[in-house]
């Protein structure tokens, strides 16, 4: 086989194990372990969930830090990213199910403030385009949080502002959307994100991903109606456009937060297809022979959004092959060519022991970079 002259490395984290940039770090010692000089690009991608903001960092955006509101109310360090007067955003710095305490989970009660606080810093910073990563969220408030933080106010029966959370949502009498930030009128704001849940309803965000936020059978009933009744005192404030939000594509994204989003004028796209846009994926995939995408595990969900499909999906339409590194496959090999991946390289095929897979996945991801530089540039 011919020798391919430069590869591509385009990968999100393997969560848990290793970051996108030590993932590109690890297959590049790999594949020059067998082909010494061999010229390497590395663009570490991510799909709007947490590891936004890294990727953009190592891109060649400016990494801003700012003390904001973590999903408690506790302060917390949290960065976005700028690049001229490009911001990226990743509300998971703020409002991650990362920021709790371990074992700690807030269904009810965890608010997006400090997403909104960290819009508002990148607004103060010259930011005219942002774009907005949402996922990983530890948080079900509807983006009230967030709203709240750029100058909205939801009144109870008294006048007086609700609890923070999902759950304080049951109690607004009244949206008060006047005091937002009027920059916010010149910004083009783009909603990223891998899923297209609705607000609401068996598909919205309290049923869909209120249990990975420790949300009870108990608490997904009380987040749902209490933002169905946050959507219909907004679309009392806002018109009809605010009922349309709640079954827009996007809308259940992180907790609702997406919802939000779109009531500020946000365009919604799927964040993989964004964050390559941003990072400069074309021109990079058009200097590459080799493509070597891949994350954690490569599974159903990957097919529905995920970085490496959406960077298989490019990579093909340019004419150019696809491998994949993974800590799990569970996909076939004809899935896998369906999404443009020629071959997947799980650390499993190399070390069977899925925890010593986990606890030494650097080594052992090197190994497998060998393994496809043997196999494709040899």
């Amino acid at each position: 086989m011919q020798v391919t002259q430069r590869v591509l490395i385009a990968a999100d984290k393997f969560k848990g194990s290793l970051t996108a940039v030590e993932v590109a770090e690890r297959v590049t010692a790999g594949l020059r372990r067998v082909v010494p000089g061999l010229e390497v690009e590395a663009l570490p991608v991510a799909d709007g969930g947490d590891g936004t903001v890294a990727a953009a960092v190592a891109a060649g955006f400016e990494r801003h830090e700012r003390a904001v509101a973590g999903p408690l109310g506790q302060e917390v360090t949290a960065a976005f990213a700028l690049r001229g007067d490009t911001a990226v955003v990743e509300m998971a710095e703020a409002s991650g199910l990362q920021r709790l305490p371990a074992g700690v989970f807030a269904p009810l009660t965890a608010s997006t403030h400090g997403s909104g606080e960290l819009l508002r810093a990148a607004l103060d910073a010259g930011a005219r385009t942002i774009v907005f990563g949402v996922g990983g969220s530890a948080t079900t408030d509807g983006g009230a949080g967030m709203l709240a933080a750029l100058g909205a106010r939801f009144l109870d029966e008294d006048g007086e502002p609700v609890a923070p959370g999902g759950g304080g949502l049951a109690g607004v009498a009244r949206a008060d959307l006047s005091g937002l930030d009027p920059r916010l009128c010149a910004v083009d704001l783009v909603l990223a994100s891998d899923v297209d849940n609705p607000l609401t309803g068996p598909k919205g965000a309290p049923a869909v991903y209120g249990p990975q936020k420790g949300a009870s059978p108990d608490d997904v009933a009380v987040l749902d109606a209490a933002l169905a009744h946050f959507a219909k005192v907004l679309e009392a404030e806002a018109g009809p456009r605010a009922a349309e939000y709640a079954v827009a594509p996007g809308a259940g994204a992180a907790g609702g937060i997406g919802y939000g989003a779109l009531l500020l004028g946000a365009r919604f796209r799927p964040g993989i297809e964004v964050m390559l846009d941003v990072l400069g994926f074309a021109p990079a995939l058009e200097r590459a022979s080799l493509v070597v995408t891949g994350e954690g595990s490569l599974d159903e969900q990957t097919l529905h959004g995920k970085a490496p499909a959406g960077v298989a999906a490019a990579a093909r339409a340019a004419g150019k092959e696809v491998v994949a590194v993974c800590g799990r496959l569970a996909l076939a090999p004809a899935d896998l060519g369906r999404a443009g991946i020629r071959r997947a390289y799980p650390l499993t095929s190399v070390e069977p022991d899925v925890a010593k897979c986990i606890a030494e996945a650097g080594p052992i991801l090197e190994r497998v970079a060998e393994g496809i530089a043997t196999d494709f540039l040899t």
